[in-house]
């Protein structure tokens, strides 16, 4: 049990030495990836506000839209309240 408690760690230990070799043999980014990566965050963050913009016009042309409609059937319930009360007029 004990050798095998050794060969496991020792696993464990050449694992995390080859990983950390090969993370510190990795390059990084270069500036030009840098400079694409900071291009993009920015084309995002305007799409992103110009989303929320739409957002905000389509909830204001809605409302609008629902008071028209609502003017719209009032005038239709006054349309048809002076057809009656032109029906009842003697000819």
């Amino acid at each position: 049990m004990k050798i095998l408690k050794i060969v496991r760690n020792s696993l464990f230990i050449t694992f995390f030495a080859v990983t950390a070799l090969i993370l510190s043999s990795c390059g990084g980014l270069s500036e030009a990836q840098i400079a694409e990566l900071n291009n993009l965050r920015n084309e995002v963050k305007s799409l992103e506000d110009e989303v929320q913009a739409l957002k905000e016009e389509k909830s204001r042309l809605e409302k609008e839209i629902q008071e028209k409609n609502l003017k719209l059937a009032q005038c239709e319930k006054e349309k048809q309240q002076t057809q009656a009360n032109l029906q009842k007029l003697p000819k």
